[in-house]
């Protein structure tokens, strides 16, 4: 174990200090003058405006990797209302199982049973820091899962516990996976995540994708409750296609737009897919590299092949925070995240409000290892100097 002794006040400091979970820091680089070419004062559905949207679409799939035959659209309400637009819309025509392992995926479990009140409905739970028994899952049911937890900090190390030939739909909430993890499209049916994550974009605006079997299902199929105007993505029986090419279903912000466009021509430049992959793993690693041995932290997931690259959350195990009670830690940590706040060198650090006491480090792509590294020492040196007050 690394030496306990009061940790000195470190000399480096991160040149950028935003590590929040979302929204996240910007491209290196990026200034105001970005967004120049921005289509503000036009309508969304001008030729040009829609043009740029349409452009969101066709460059997000190019850099996914994502294979031809899949649709892809701008929804609105972020990545949540684009996995609400889906639970509404596809579930009720099979059983289903939630994964349910940190706050978000809690929420779609909530969802599905209290308020669509689905009666053939699973809730495979797992505490913080750990999957659920994937071997537990039916896949004859839809399933519905969080690929990267953003608040836990735990993923899916890949898809090769799901069968090629399930018969219901696999429905993935991937808003801090996309672009910073390699997703298996051949065992997903939908996919959602947000700008607002790995690229570094702005908030309100949803990605949705889906494949063959889930536009099926869309069309096949017609819940027994309403759906309100913005989750309705079929019409007299047929595929709302407009929403896959730049036809969103309410009013887009085109400044956003413009931000979108700019990460996604960033991530182009950087080596596309596989440029993105590399600054997030070398992210982890950094971080990784500081854990082992180090008494005062460890990760929140257990499992090493669980690590999120994105989302890093910490758990604090020095021995003098381990000995208070419940409430006692929630306090300690949130000085320690405070205290990195007040430094400048860690804004928005803490763990999120539902998980366990403790800090959530963001580690996608906009973000520098220098600046993950520049950062480490200092949250030896918090943590030390949190201890005299408890």
């Amino acid at each position: 174990m690394a030496d306990l002794s009061a940790a000195a006040k470190p000399a480096v400091r991160p040149v950028t200090p935003y590590f929040s979970s979302g929204p996240c820091a910007k491209r290196p680089g990026f200034s105001l003058e970005a967004l120049k070419d921005a289509a503000l004062g036009r309508s969304h559905r001008a030729k040009g405006p829609k043009a740029k949207l349409a452009e969101v679409i066709t460059r997000s799939r190019a850099i996914l990797g994502m294979p031809e035959d899949w649709r892809l659209g701008i929804v609105p309400g972020s990545d949540t209302g684009a996995v609400e637009m889906v639970l509404w819309s596809m579930l009720g025509a099979r059983p289903v199982d939630v994964l349910a392992h940190e706050s978000f995926s809690q929420a779609w479990a909530t969802d599905v049973v209290k308020q669509l009140k689905l009666a053939d409905a699973r809730v495979l739970d797992a505490p913080y820091g750990r999957l659920p028994n994937l071997k537990d899952i039916d896949f004859s049911h839809d399933v519905v899962l969080a690929w990267n937890g953003t608040t836990s900090g735990v993923c899916f190390p890949s898809g090769d516990f799901i069968p090629a030939d399930r018969a219901g739909l696999v429905i993935a909430d991937a808003t801090s996976a996309a672009f910073a993890m390699d997703l298996p499209w051949d065992k997903l049916d939908v996919v959602t995540w947000s700008w607002q994550k790995v690229l570094g974009g702005e908030g309100a605006h949803g990605m949705l994708a889906l494949s063959p079997r889930a536009v099926e299902r869309l069309l096949t199929y017609k819940p027994a409750w309403p759906l309100p105007k913005v989750f309705r993505m079929t019409s007299g029986g047929k595929l709302s296609e407009g929403i896959f090419v730049g036809e969103t279903i309410n009013t887009p912000s085109m400044l956003c737009v413009e931000d979108a466009l700019d990460g996604l021509r960033w991530a182009e430049r950087i080596g596309g897919l596989p440029g993105l992959l590399g600054r997030c793993n070398a992210n982890l690693a950094a971080v990784a590299n500081w854990v082992e041995g180090n008494a005062r932290v460890r990760f929140l997931a257990e499992v090493p092949e669980t690590r999120s690259c994105t989302s890093i959350c910490l758990a604090i195990a020095a021995p003098w925070f381990a000995a208070l009670n419940a409430e006692g830690q929630a306090k300690a940590a949130k000085a320690v995240a405070s205290l990195l706040e007040k430094e400048g060198v860690a804004l928005d650090a803490g763990a999120y409000r539902d998980a366990p006491p403790g800090l959530r480090i963001w580690g996608g792509a906009t973000v520098e290892t220098s600046d993950l590294v520049a950062l480490l020492p200092w949250i030896d040196y918090a943590i030390d100097t949190v201890q005299a007050e408890f």
